[in-house]
């Protein structure tokens, strides 16, 4: 006679070759999303002409300049599914239109231009895109590219955001 509980079984109705058939076919599972992942998603972060790009941030900061120089400031809403802007400032007269530009930090594909038609007194308005919830850099510039004031959207935009020209940061030593 034998004992029921000495004889062995096959080994696939064992469940120690089965966990560790498990762990490497996991990270082949993961390998394979991984490949598949990076093959469908394109990278739109690297520049093709990095130099030129390099090139045109002096024309940026000059922009910059200029914005500060006139002590700018423009106030976001969102207003009855429109974009509402109040724009602040030593401005001679108030350009007919603005050029607001939404970026989203990592898909180049979703970014949006908005053409912001002057209603009077400094104020703007713009038909609101559906756009996905999450932060979104933010242009302001104006027709002639002669300034621009940059920032950050929160969207849903829940509450009105201000973008300023700031003057440059100086940096004291400390002990002094």
């Amino acid at each position: 006679m034998t004992n029921p509980a000495l004889q062995s079984k096959p080994w696939y109705r064992e469940p120690w070759p089965w966990f560790l058939i498990s762990l490497p076919a996991s990270a082949v599972a993961a390998g394979l999303v991984t490949v598949w992942i990076a093959a469908t998603s394109a990278d739109g972060l690297v520049v093709g002409d990095y130099y030129k790009a390099g090139l045109a941030i002096n024309q940026t900061l000059a922009r910059d300049d200029a914005a500060r120089a006139l002590a700018l400031s423009a106030t976001i809403k969102s207003e009855n599914g429109a974009l509402t802007l109040a724009l602040g400032g030593r401005m001679q007269a108030y350009p007919e239109q603005l050029t607001l530009t939404l970026a989203h930090p990592t898909r180049q594909g979703m970014d949006r231009t908005l053409v912001l038609v002057h209603t009077g007194g400094g104020r703007y308005r713009a038909a609101l895109p559906l756009l996905p919830a999450g932060k979104w850099q933010v242009q302001l510039a104006d027709h002639e590219a002669a300034w621009r004031l940059g920032g950050v959207l929160h969207i849903p935009l829940d509450r009105a955001v201000t973008l300023a020209a700031s003057g440059p940061i100086v940096h004291q030593p400390e002990g002094d």
